[in-house]
């Protein structure tokens, strides 16, 4: 990296913190703290919720799933709008009218603090994961890449985030995040034009969408009904849905967001603002991905992004047949630019015939550099069993180091610590909010002043930043970076809502009921995840519906038996 990449990169990282930090001085009390004084406007909320959601992981994760397997992947958002109505019109009058710091107060009204206690450590456990994998998503990737020590990595972007959060709480996460997200979208507007212009001068954008549709990128809509189909229509407007719901309606790093709007009516319009703009942007950083894939049509690739994964099988005894392997790579980059070519000079002269000969040339083309990707990926297992051998998530990091020009390489890497800042913020937010007020104040013996519990809100977000940087420095890989996040979410998110909507629409059903059906539907999602019964999206459905079912069953069985609770 160049001294100015160096510059932009510093400079924009050391503005957030510094800006936040300044921005929110002096919280006087919880409330100030942990709902940001009740006074936040509609359009911060809503590029903070955008921006909670949008990790590190996001921009670069998402680009490599749509250089390796199409823009298919923005069905995952089809249930997201619809989710953002049912929030709007129950969830927040709710929670605004019972004026709660978290939402998992509520459940102790409407139950009992056992189901509180046990829905709270629910999120505990998934987000405290979620937070580490977060800090780890970029280090890993940037240490691989840069050759920079990943620990250090680690503990650098979780220092810079803790620096803020426990120092301003809601709102210091809420206008910190305004800046990130505009340094997000500049910076990913920035690779998207730069690759428009250095595509060949006979391939325009219209063209290049052609050519990433013929690559079958484009394939949007899956309306097949497959419940092992990861991303299809039905699994997304379903699962889609529930995962949506269950995140932005019960989850406290979402909620706390919202939570700070002066009105009922600021909280609604920032979440119509993410419904709205939320899959335009995920549709966008794909069409970046595809658009990375047309890149390398023209332009030398390597057999696998991960350079680490390389540099472990060259140094093996297995390094010959890795370069037999470059070396036909090689040969199909060759093969593959002279059917670009063809399929570019049939569209220009509009013959079907030959378009269509073209694109079968460029099918074949793709299933032997699929094969032949596959094989390095044996041989790098091989080699080292540590090693990530898939490399989605190096895609995108390694077009922008070794592709943009000087300055916006700084800027781009500017773009994924920030995302990664962004989300971990709200997440450690969160985290040091439930504890605090769900735990450790609920279970207080004698009352203690405001100020004591706002040290304990920011001692405890302190303590999940240290824990969240422990675990990034354990953690390791998964297929996919997006996936991994969302698998973490779909194993508990699903039960988390179907509390909630017991809460909210199931009168007759107590707290006892409730607390035995969460317990016993987490087990049996967990234990389906692991046996792979169904794709994780579909999770959130499967565990809302059973422990909904559950606690009907729990508390007909109770009333039958005589058992059920006396109301006061």
């Amino acid at each position: 990296m160049a001294l100015l990449d160096w510059i932009i990169l510093g400079s924009t990282l050391l503005f957030i913190v510094a800006y936040g930090v300044w921005k929110t001085r002096g919280s006087k009390d919880v409330d100030d703290y942990v709902r940001g004084g009740d006074d936040v406007k509609w359009w911060t909320i809503g590029l903070s919720v955008m921006a909670t959601q949008a990790s590190a992981i996001t921009f670069l994760s998402t680009p490599g799933q749509a250089f390796h397997d199409g823009m298919g992947f923005v069905q995952f958002y089809f249930g997201l709008p619809l989710a953002m109505i049912v929030i709007c019109l129950i969830f927040i009058p709710i929670y605004k009218k019972l004026k709660v710091f978290t939402a998992y107060e509520m459940l102790e009204g409407r139950f009992d603090l056992k189901t509180r206690t046990l829905t709270a450590i629910l999120f505990l456990v998934q987000r405290g994961l979620a937070a580490g994998i977060t800090i780890f998503a970029p280090s890993i990737i940037l240490s691989a890449v840069l050759g920079w020590d990943l620990r250090t990595l680690n503990v650098i972007i979780g220092i810079l985030v803790i620096i803020y959060t426990v120092s301003g709480g809601t709102k210091a996460v809420s206008v910190t995040q305004k800046q990130q997200m505009f340094i997000i979208m500049l910076g990913m507007f920035f690779a998207f034009f730069f690759i428009l212009g250095a595509l060949p001068a006979d391939v325009p954008f219209g063209k290049a969408l052609k050519i990433a549709g013929a690559n079958n990128k484009l394939n949007i809509l899956d309306f097949t009904f497959d419940t092992n189909n990861r991303y299809t229509f039905w699994s997304g407007i379903t699962g889609g849905f529930f995962l949506a719901l269950a995140y932005f309606g019960t989850d406290q790093s979402q909620v706390q967001r919202y939570l700070s709007g002066k009105s009922i009516r600021e909280s609604q319009l920032a979440l119509v603002f993410n419904g709205i703009f939320k899959i335009p942007m995920q549709f966008f950083i794909l069409l970046v991905g595809a658009m990375v894939f047309v890149f390398y049509q023209y332009n030398a690739s390597p057999l696998n992004f991960n350079p680490a994964a390389t540099e472990a099988v060259m140094e093996s005894e297995y390094a010959e047949d890795y370069q037999a392997l470059e070396e036909d790579h090689k040969q199909l980059e060759m093969d593959k630019r002279i059917a670009q070519h063809a399929f570019s000079g049939a569209l220009e002269l509009k013959e079907y015939n030959a378009i269509e000969q073209a694109k079968q040339d460029i099918i074949k083309i793709n299933e032997r550099e699929r094969t032949s990707r596959d094989a390095a990926k044996e041989l790098i297992a091989k080699a080292n069993t540590t090693v990530e051998t898939n490399d989605k998530d190096y895609v995108f990091i390694h077009f922008i180091l070794n592709n943009l020009p000087v300055g916006l390489i700084g800027l781009l890497l500017a773009v994924i610590l920030s995302a990664a800042m962004s989300s971990t913020a709200s997440e450690l937010n969160a985290l040091g909010t439930i504890t605090a007020l769900d735990l450790y104040k609920r279970n207080q013996k004698k009352e203690r002043d405001p100020k004591h519990y706002l040290m304990a809100t920011k001692g405890f977000t302190l303590l999940w930043g240290i824990i969240a940087i422990a675990i990034a420095n354990v953690a390791n890989l998964f297929d996919n970076l997006i996936q991994l996040v969302n698998i973490i979410g779909s194993i508990f998110y699903g039960n988390v809502l179907g509390i909630f909507l017991l809460a909210f629409f199931f009168k007759f059903v107590k707290g006892n009921a409730v607390f035995v059906a969460a317990i016993v539907t987490q087990i049996i999602v967990i234990i389906g995840w692991y046996m792979d019964w169904m794709s994780y999206l579909w999770l959130n459905a499967f565990g809302c519906v059973l422990v909904i079912s559950l606690a009907i069953i729990t508390q007909g069985f109770d009333n039958f038996l005589g058992n059920a609770p006396v109301e006061e």
